[in-house]
Order: structure tokens, then C-alpha cells, then sequence
């Protein structure tokens, strides 16, 4: 190893360039991940295939400007030289970076990363009077040299440079290695490669557009930035405040709000938001962004927002702002840029407007109404009309009203399912490429005709085949059986309770394809008519999945319990191989703890057998059931008296099973079987998360919910006052005891609701590593419990996968003292704890996205005017200055309904209860509104009444539709089927579903007759699993509004 020096100029504090000598290492052995490699560099990891006619090398310019085309995978033998990184690093931010590294990582692409710099013969020191670009370009073509050598000439090297010099300087001079433009070598290699040819043409047009418009504008439409080391002096100070902007996107145009992040002043103590209140003021800063804020002086201030308002495209003054005033601000600089792909519309034929000479200049619009238009240029305007089509962002100069972008790809068409769910995909960054070769050559083999088996170097394990009774209890026709339970009596009288939960990270190695694939994903993906799996479905449907009659590796969590008061006397954590006996529906499990002896017969696994067996296996079976119930009884009152909150309703919600899958809508009387698995599973995850952090106190991954700020909990104080209610929300418990106390007899969807509010209010639960804050912030609020993680679907979830680790590292600790298994530093479990929760949350977005697009396409072919499905009842929760908030129980739909619409006409009621619009006007108050019309008449609608609403869909070309409500009645509504069953109101709800997938598949069809041939190719080439049903997801539309955060805080 060598040992050089590197002389670095960095900006200091103030401003000031400082010159800083660093030591820098080189080595002679630098692996080159080449599958040529004749040397003896390691071969472990990607390597980069030897199937292919070049390897090509692009500059540092190439792969700032260029790296979305280098991402096509049929570019195959990339090299990105660690020069070429680092100067994206530094010139494009460590977002690019990071997306680079990804890039090198994923095994669908052929790309590797060499460490150009640290390479004894390939380090290049910069020269006297060298520019940092003709040092950079030096220096890669110096490396694409050696690697051509070190290839043994094997395969030609080919370096891509927008440098003209650098292409007639080296063009020639190395036999092998040949250096052209990046336009010459699509031009050449890449010939039918439309798309990279598409894209490069509108990268390119987009920088010549940036360049003209930067010597035309002189003009300034926004302040400069200030520079970074200002912004983070000035923080620091307390001058500034740090924060991420959030867009309202109900007021896109002229309400923003800055949510706080590390404020430090201790002059002005600002425990709210930051209003960002018009364009200007939010200075080129787009949602997402971390950006850096200037509080305005007292009397600028301003409130937000209280009437109703559709999304604005233009800006407008509201109508009223009354609001008390808020802490108000401007942004003066930008953090860090939080661009992403963004999905949008191109103006319609009637929209376009003559550009002049810049006509190939088009302004279009995002389908999130809380980004800017976008100004691109291309030729394909006209062609794209009726298509939602892919954007990226390149500048928002201080010179320019709209930020400058390049086109990058289609979506499909306006309207069509398919367009429409790729978009939703789209804006919540969700990636559903397929699993490649090489990940898929990992898994394990299991046909029907060779099954898998359990390997003779796993008989180690604890065995539990013979001495437990294991079953699985969940939904029809689950197939991802990711636990199961069991319960027996002990030779010595006490009880053991068992959690076995399949063993993962047996199958997926750290650090392999597989694992790294996982990560990036983080979650299986939901929608309405799909899913797409974290994992193979190999893994998650077969080998991993603890079905009945099947071997299986698990990782067990087994308690000793006191026979009589259940206590807990001790806990052992094991890698074990199990044999599920039975694997029982919730339905079937429910009755045998009723006695019904009519669901034996659904137990398959007992139809074979004589009587004599049967009863007696059937006995066992419900002694198990039983005891299970009875400990969770004793878990859940124990959590209860702590303060563990049921924010989603025990009377009348939504039941969810393990799985978080709607099982039933509103039922009578809950199963109570679903709380025995729950609170099974919450046990586990405790007691694993205690065991984690006691051996990794600094690296364990961990689940927290932070009690919510108390001025969150105003409007449920406010509305449980209208109903005569006391909320007391000092505390988890108090807030427990408020909540179960405010039932209505008359009218069970004011608890419902009440509870929606409660979970409103709340912050989401987040992953955390227990490194990164103090032991007091460890609580979960909404389950009362100081140190909760999650363990118990790591078929589902990559969090689980770090805990089974992390768990097998402390049990490994336990008996050989110190290891070091792949664990992750605190820095780096922080990172990936901040990127699973972002993924949760564009899960749960897609997921609420993709079922009001459902809820649209069902209405949309309706006539509101003579269709009874579009009528519907309605409850008030809300107040606003024109108008109400209102839930729609039959259909899960809150949606606004104005009382004085655009004309400035009021709603008024007939003697009948039927309403008409009136010239007149409206007066607010805190529970209750008042229209009163010219003439004198007047209705007033307050909290929690019901009212009949008529459904109506909004359309837009440019944006997803939305459900419009209007009150047609100030009564009930009241249907043929109001004294219907729950039963038959899900079949009602079914044909609702039904009936937008047949539409959506016959319109399809129509437009393509081999759609679905092509749909069911698609699934079988991404290696995905498909939805047990098409309806499944779509039966949850009834309580998604009331549910948004429901299954984060709840686990």
C-alpha cells in the first residue's frame, strides 16, 4: 500500500477558501468486477458480464447529464470510475449519488463501480495550473487504459465524453480504447434503441432551452438563494429555521407550510407550522423540499385557511381567510431538493397557445396539484395530448415563473385503468420491475414433483414437530402464511405459549440480490386489483409460508406462563422446524370457541379421519383455542390498564386481522378470535424488541409512536362537546377511558368518527435505530408499551427481516459472546429505518389512491339524477365557513359538500326536507352552520347530523378525478335497503367493486383484445403474486377515510 497525499480547497465558515492536506491511500489490488479478470482480484459480488461486445466508460459530464439513459438495462458493461461518482456527488447532491450507487447494486443492471482513485496504477495526481474537469477526464481515461490491460485485451473499452478535446486528444492514441461522444456511441451501438434516442434528444433540447433563457432573462421573478454555509450559519444562530415543505393541495397556488426539523432558537419558541403564504414567498421551492425559512415580522402574519376550496391551478385570492394569524415565513434557500419523476398532462388542443419561435416550448401540468407546471420542450406536444406522461425536473432559475424539465416517458392514456395505476405507482416512486435471473437463482427449488425438504445440516434446530400442536389462523384463501401459534401444559403444570414465525432471513441472506431487492422495496405494495410482493413468491406463497401438513423453518418465541394467573416466568427465542396441524380460517377458529360444531366440517385437515380420532384431535384443537383466548383476555387487560388505545372502534369497526386485511364491515358483535391473534402477535413483538435493545442498545431497530401535541386534539375536544361528550386527552389512558364512554345509543357512527379524529390526530408510529434518541423517546404511545417492534411479517415486511437478524445476533451473543453478523452501525440502520418509513408511507398512499380511483370509475357511470346508488347518508364531522365536511358510511367516502356554491347562491330546505339553491347567505359557528335565504328562510346543519348526500364525480384531465358531494335532503336517507344485514349490504358493496372491474375490463378489451393476455404475461414475468381476489382490497372503500393511519399506530 502506498501512501500519497491529496491537497483539497474547501470553503470555510466564513466564506473563505481554505487549503486542506489529506492523506490518501493507494492499492495495488483493487477488485475490477470484471468476469474477464484473469488476476486475482476477488471475484465475490456483481461482477460485470463477459457476454457482451464492449464495456463502455462515461465521463463525470456524461453521467450528470445522462445517467437516466445509462439506466436503460439494455446499455449493458458500464463502469462508472469512483472520479465519475464523486463529482455527481458534489455536483448534483447525494440524492443522485445514492441513486447511482443503487443503480451498481441492482442486479438487473449490468453496471459496476471502480475505485479508480484508490488504484495504485490508475491515481492520477492533479497538476499545477490543471482544471478540475481536464484532471477528471484525465484521470478516467487513464483508468479505462489500465482496465483494458488488465482485461488482457480481451474487450474493447469505449469512454463516453461530451469533451471535444478530450475525443481528438485520445481518440487514437490507445489501441482498444476508444473515446467518442456520447450521441455517437447511441448513435452507433444503439441504433433501435428509440426510447435512449427520445430521451437524449429532450435531455439535450432541454439544456440548449436553460442556456438561451439564461442569457435572455435578465429580469429576476424570485429572490437568489443564499448560499448553503449562510443558510447553516444562520440555523444555527436561530435566524433561520429548518423545515420541509408541504404544499396544501387544496390551495396549491398560495398555501405552503414548513414542518419544523432541528429549530434551535431559544428567542422564539414556534411550536407550530410555518405558513408559506403565495409563490413568491415560497421562493422556487417545490413539496418535499428541506428548505431553510425567514420568520416575517408579527404584523404579516396570516392565518390558514378555514372555507372549503376546490384545488386551484391559478392563483386566487381566497375568499376568506379566518384563520387566527400563524407563524408565517419566506424561504430563502433550499437544503435539499427533493425531485422526483413527476406524472403529467400535456395541454389540450383548446389549451395550447401559440409559442412563437419557441413553440416547441410547452408548459404542462402534474398530476399532484402541489407541483408547479413544468416548462419542457419537445416536438411530441400534439402526439401527446391525450397520454399521462413521466417529467423530470432540471432548474427553477430565479429568472424563470415555472421550472425547466425534460420529457422522459409515456404512461398510457388519459382515463385508461392501466395509465392511471402506473401514474399512481409513478408519483409514489414504487418501482414494479421484475425480479431478475440472478435473484431468482437464489431461491430455492419446491415443485410439486420435488418438493422442498428439510436439509440434514438444519436438524439442529429445536424440533417442535412431535411435541407441539401449531396451527395458523387467518383469512380465506391467505396463502403467505407468515405465523402461527400453539399452547400446551408443561410437565410441571404451567402453560407454554408459542409464536412461530417463519424464518426469513434463512432464505434471503444480507447483502445477497435478494436481500438488496427487499430493502429497496421495503414493503409488498397493495392496490386495488393487485399486489406486488417484497418477495418472490417462491418464498412468500411456498417455502416461507406456514402451511398445514408441511416442514417449515420458523423462529419461535416461546413463554413459560403460570398456569393459573398467566404470568409470564420466563422466555426462550429459537430457530426451530415446525409442522402447522391445522390451518384455520378466522371464522372456523371463532366457532369452535362459541361450541359450534357446524364448522368441523371446514377443517380439512380432520375429514379423513375415523370418529374416534377425530373427536379427540378435535378436543385438543379447541382446548388450544380456548386457552389462547384466555391469555390474550388477561395480555390485553394488562395493556389496558396502561392506556393501550383502540382508536379503531371495538363495537362497529372495520375488523382487521393479522395481515391488516378488512375481514368484515361493522359487524354486531366482533370475533374475538381476531384480538387473540393480535395480541399474540403485539407479545412478540414486545418481548423481541426488549431482547434486541438489551443487547444492541445503539444499533436495535425499534418502533415508536410519540404521544401527539394537545392543541392536535382540539377539534375531537370541539366536537365530542357538541354530542354533550368530555374528552379528556391529557393522557393515552384518559384519552382510552374518554373514547369508550362517548357512545351515542341512537347513533353509533359518532363514536366511529370520534375515534377517527383521536387516530387523526395522532403521528404516524416510525422505525427508529435506538442509537439515534434517548430510551424515554422508545414509548408507543397507542399501544402502551415502552419498547415495541415488528418481528411477525417478515414475509411482508424488510423491518421484520432486520429484527429476525438482529434477534438470531443477540441469542448468537448469549452463548459465544461478542459477533459481529452483518449488523448495522446506528448510522446506517438510521438511514434505513428513514427509507422503510417513507416506503410505508407511499404504500399506504398508492394503496388509499388506487381505491378512489375505484370509487370514481364506479360513479362515473352513473346518472346521479335517477341512479339510487348514488344517494346515500350522510354524517357531518366538520364545519367550515361555507360549507361541511361529511362521511358517507355506505361508500367510505369524506368528501366536502358546499352550502353556498359558485354563484353565491345558498342552500335552502322545502318543507319536505329537499334542498334547492337561493340567494342568501351563511353564518358559522363553532358546532353548527346557518344558511339563510333572502326571504327569510333558514336551515341550519350541525355536527354529526345526517343528511342525504348525492354522489357526483369530479372530472379532470390533468389530475385523478374526485367524489363531489351535494346535499339533496336535511334528513336521513332512507332506502329500500336500509333494514338490510351487514351481509347483504358486503354483497351490495361486491357489486360495486364488480362493476368497475368489468367496466374497466371491457373498455380494455375494447381498446386491446389481447390486454389481459397481456396482463396475466406481465404477472408472470415480474415474479409477482396476484390478488386472491380482484375485490378483496376494494371491500376496505367503507372505513378507508376513517382508517388512513389505523394499522401504523395500532402496530
Amino acid at each position: 500500500m502506498l501512501r500519497t497525499e491529496r491537497v483539497l480547497q474547501l470553503r470555510g465558515q466564513q466564506g473563505r477558501s481554505v487549503r486542506v492536506v489529506r492523506e490518501h491511500y493507494l492499492r495495488p489490488d483493487v477488485p475490477c468486477r470484471s468476469a474477464l479478470c484473469r488476476a486475482a482480484c476477488p471475484r465475490d459480488g456483481k461482477l460485470l458480464s463477459d457476454d457482451v461486445t464492449h464495456y463502455v466508460i462515461p465521463d463525470c459530464k456524461v453521467v450528470q447529464d445522462y445517467l437516466e439513459i445509462l439506466e436503460f438495462p439494455e446499455l449493458k458493461g458500464i463502469i462508472f470510475m469512483h472520479t465519475a461518482c464523486q463529482a455527481l456527488q458534489h455536483q448534483k447532491g447525494r440524492r443522485h449519488y445514492n441513486k447511482l450507487r443503487h443503480l451498481a447494486k441492482d442486479a438487473r443492471h449490468d453496471c459496476v463501480v471502480f475505485a479508480n482513485e484508490f488504484h495504485q496504477h490508475c491515481y492520477l495526481p492533479r497538476e499545477k495550473g490543471e482544471s478540475m474537469e481536464k484532471w477528471q477526464t484525465r484521470s478516467i481515461y487513464n483508468a479505462a487504459v489500465w482496465y483494458y490491460n488488465h482485461c488482457s485485451g480481451q474487450m474493447p473499452i469505449v469512454m463516453v465524453t461530451e469533451d471535444e478535446d478530450a475525443i481528438r486528444q485520445y481518440g487514437n492514441e490507445t489501441e482498444g480504447v476508444f473515446v467518442i461522444s456520447f450521441k455517437n456511441y447511441l448513435d452507433n451501438f444503439w441504433p433501435d434503441l428509440k426510447a435512449a434516442h427520445e430521451l437524449f434528444e429532450s435531455i439535450l433540447q432541454a439544456r440548449r432551452e436553460r442556456e438561451i433563457e439564461s442569457q435572455e432573462n435578465n429580469g429576476k421573478e424570485y429572490p437568489e438563494h443564499l448560499p448553503l454555509e449562510v443558510l447553516e450559519a444562520g440555523i444555527k444562530s436561530g435566524r433561520y429555521i429548518q423545515g420541509a415543505l408541504s404544499v396544501n393541495k387544496h390551495r396549491a397556488q398560495l398555501e405552503a407550510f414548513v414542518r419544523l426539523q432541528g429549530f434551535s432558537s431559544k428567542e422564539t419558541e414556534i411550536q407550530s407550522d410555518i405558513l408559506i403564504y403565495g409563490a413568491k414567498a415560497r421562493n422556487r421551492a417545490i413539496h418535499g423540499d428541506v428548505v431553510a425559512v425567514e420568520l416575517l415580522p408579527l404584523h404579516e402574519w396570516k392565518g390558514r385557511t378555514v372555507a372549503l376550496c376546490e384545488n386551484e391551478t391559478e392563483d386566487k385570492a381566497p375568499l376568506d381567510t379566518t384563520g387566527d394569524p400563524m407563524p408565517t415565513g419566506k424561504v430563502v434557500g433550499i437544503i435539499q431538493k427533493n425531485w422526483r419523476d413527476y406524472v403529467v398532462t400535456f395541454p389540450s388542443r383548446e389549451e395550447s397557445q401559440p409559442q412563437g419561435r419557441n413553440a416547441q416550448k410547452v408548459l404542462v401540468t402534474p398530476w399532484d396539484y402541489r407541483i408547479p407546471k413544468i416548462r419542457i420542450s419537445t416536438q411530441q406536444a400534439e402526439a401527446l395530448q391525450d397520454y399521462r406522461v413521466v417529467v423530470r425536473i432540471d432548474s427553477w432559475e430565479s429568472t424563470s415563473v415555472y421550472p425547466n424539465g425534460h420529457f422522459v416517458r409515456v404512461l398510457g392514456r388519459i382515463g385508461d385503468l392501466e395509465g392511471e395505476i402506473a401514474a399512481i405507482l409513478v408519483e409514489n416512486s414504487i418501482c414494479v420491475a421484475p425480479f431478475s435471473e440472478i435473484q431468482m437463482s437464489e431461491m430455492p427449488v419446491s415443485s410439486s414433483k420435488n418438493p422442498w425438504k428439510v436439509s440434514p445440516e438444519e436438524e439442529k434446530r429445536l424440533d417442535l414437530r412431535a411435541t407441539h400442536l401449531i396451527f395458523s389462523i387467518d383469512p380465506k384463501g391467505c396463502e403467505d402464511v407468515d405465523d402461527a401459534l400453539s399452547v400446551r401444559t408443561l410437565p410441571n403444570g404451567n402453560l407454554e405459549l408459542g409464536v412461530h414465525i417463519a424464518d426469513v432471513t434463512h432464505f434471503v441472506a444480507a447483502n445477497s440480490y435478494t436481500d438488496v431487492e427487499a430493502r429497496a422495496r421495503a414493503t409488498t405494495y397493495y392496490l386495488a386489483d393487485r399486489r406486488y410482493d417484497m418477495l418472490p413468491s417462491v418464498l412468500s406463497a411456498d417455502i416461507c409460508s406456514l402451511l398445514s401438513g408441511v416442514d417449515r423453518y420458523a423462529v419461535s418465541v416461546l413463554w413459560e406462563l403460570e398456569k393459573e394467573s398467566y404470568e409470564m416466568l420466563s422466555v426462550c427465542y429459537n430457530k426451530t422446524i415446525i409442522r402447522s396441524a391445522y390451518k384455520l380460517t378466522y371464522e372456523t377458529a371463532q366457532g369452535l370457541l362459541d361450541g359450534d360444531t357446524s364448522v368441523v366440517g371446514d377443517i380439512l385437515e380432520l375429514k379423513d379421519l375415523d370418529d374416534r380420532t377425530r373427536q379427540k384431535k378435535l378436543a385438543e384443537l379447541v382446548w388450544a383455542v380456548s386457552k389462547l383466548t384466555d391469555i390474550a383476555r388477561h395480555v390485553r387487560a394488562k395493556r389496558d390498564s396502561c392506556g393501550a388505545l383502540e382508536l379503531e372502534g371495538v363495537e362497529i369497526r372495520v375488523q382487521l386481522d393479522d395481515k391488516h386485511n378488512i375481514h368484515d364491515l361493522i359487524p354486531k358483535q366482533p370475533l374475538e378470535v381476531h384480538e387473540t391473534v393480535a395480541e399474540c402477535m403485539i407479545l412478540a413483538n414486545h418481548w423481541v424488541a426488549k431482547k434486541i435493545s438489551e443487547h444492541f442498545p445503539h444499533q436495535a431497530l425499534l418502533r415508536q409512536h410519540p404521544p401527539p401535541r394537545q392543541e392536535f386534539f382540539t377539534e375531537l375536544r370541539e366536537c365530542a362537546s357538541a354530542k354533550g361528550f368530555a374528552m379528556d386527552t391529557r393522557s393515552n389512558k384518559a384519552l382510552a377511558e374518554s373514547l369508550d364512554k362517548a357512545n351515542d345509543p341512537l347513533d353509533p357512527i359518532v363514536n366511529q368518527l370520534l375515534r377517527s379524529m383521536a387516530t387523526h390526530a395522532m403521528s404516524n408510529a416510525m422505525y427508529f435505530s435506538t442509537g439515534s434518541c434517548s430510551e424515554e423517546e422508545f414509548h408507543h404511545y397507542g399501544l402502551a408499551l415502552e419498547k415495541y417492534t415488528h418481528f411477525t411479517s417478515p414475509i411482508r415486511r424488510y423491518a421484520d427481516i432486520v429484527v429476525h437478524r438482529l434477534l438470531m445476533a443477540a441469542t448468537l451473543k448469549e452463548k459465544k459472546g461478542d459477533v459481529k453478523d452483518n449488523l448495522l452501525s446506528n448510522k446506517d440502520l438510521e438511514e434505513l429505518c428513514k427509507h422503510i418509513n417513507n416506503r410505508n408511507r407511499a404504500a399506504q398512499r398508492a394503496q388509499k389512491q388506487s381505491t378512489e380511483l375505484f370509487q370514481c370509475m364506479y360513479f362515473k357511470d352513473k346518472t346521479p339524477e335517477t341512479d339510487e346508488r348514488c344517494v346515500a347518508d350522510g354524517v357531518i364531522y366538520s364545519i367550515r365557513t361555507n360549507g361541511v365536511l361529511v362521511f358517507v358510511p355506505r361508500y367510505g367516502i369524506k368528501a366536502a359538500a358546499y352550502m353556498k356554491n359558485k354563484e353565491g347562491l345558498v342552500i335552502s330546505c322545502q318543507g319536505d326536507g329537499s334542498c334547492e339553491w337561493k340567494p342568501g347567505s351563511l353564518q358559522r359557528f363553532q358546532n353548527k352552520i346557518t344558511s339563510t335565504t333572502t326571504t327569510g328562510e333558514s336551515v341550519t346543519l350541525s355536527l354529526f347530523d345526517h343528511i342525504t348526500v348525492k354522489m357526483l364525480v369530479q372530472t379532470s384531465r390533468c389530475h385523478a378525478d374526485t367524489i363531489k358531494l351535494e346535499i339533496i335532503k336535511n334528513a336521513p336517507h332512507q332506502s329500500a335497503d336500509m333494514e338490510v344485514s351487514q351481509r347483504s349490504f358486503q354483497r351490495v358493496k361486491c357489486e360495486l367493486v364488480k362493476a368497475v372491474s368489468q367496466s374497466a375490463e371491457a373498455a380494455q378489451r375494447a381498446q386491446e383484445k389481447t390486454r389481459v393476455e397481456v396482463i396475466d404475461e406481465d404477472f408472470e414475468k415480474y415474479c409477482q403474486t396476484k390478488g386472491a381476489s380482484l375485490y378483496q382490497l376494494l371491500e376496505e372503500i367503507r372505513d378507508l377515510a376513517l382508517l388512513d393511519v389505523s394499522a401504523d399506530i395500532r402496530t
